[in-house]
């Protein structure tokens, strides 16, 4: 199979979007600082999990966003990723206390999870997923 192995999250303010990540999902997100990069071309690592954990995932990065932020009602453009968390109700609720908001609002695959999807400080859209077999609308 081919896998995906790498994700990036497009930024106007890399550091506010790190915190925002950081505080939502606990990821580590450092700058990469490598000699002779220009500032618009800065790149953060993003480590979804500890480097010694043997949890199946992938880490990402920030990078500098090269036109306007996405709009509100604009259709989606881009690549949507999904992050699995021990529960969609708590994670909607750490994603508003951090500044984002909810693009598609919690609902049931039924008997599979509960999926919601939301919007980061920036108006990127990610989705949530709770593994549950008894889910149903």
């Amino acid at each position: 199979m081919n896998r995906v192995i790498h994700f990036e999250i497009h930024s106007s303010n890399s550091e506010e979007l790190a915190k925002f990540y950081t505080n939502v999902f606990e990821w580590e997100i450092k700058e990469w600082k490598m000699p002779g990069v220009k500032l618009e071309n800065r790149f953060w690592y993003i480590l979804t999990a500890p480097k010694e954990s043997k949890d199946i995932g992938i880490n990402g990065g920030l990078v500098v966003r090269k036109g306007d932020k996405p709009r509100d009602g604009d259709p989606v453009n881009a690549f949507i990723c999904t992050i699995d968390v021990p529960s969609v109700d708590d994670y909607i609720k750490r994603v508003l206390n951090n500044g984002g908001t909810i693009a598609l609002p919690k609902m049931a695959i039924p008997g599979m999870a509960w999926l919601a999807y939301l919007k980061d400080v920036e108006g990127n859209i990610f989705g949530i997923f709770e593994s549950d077999p008894s889910a149903k609308n």
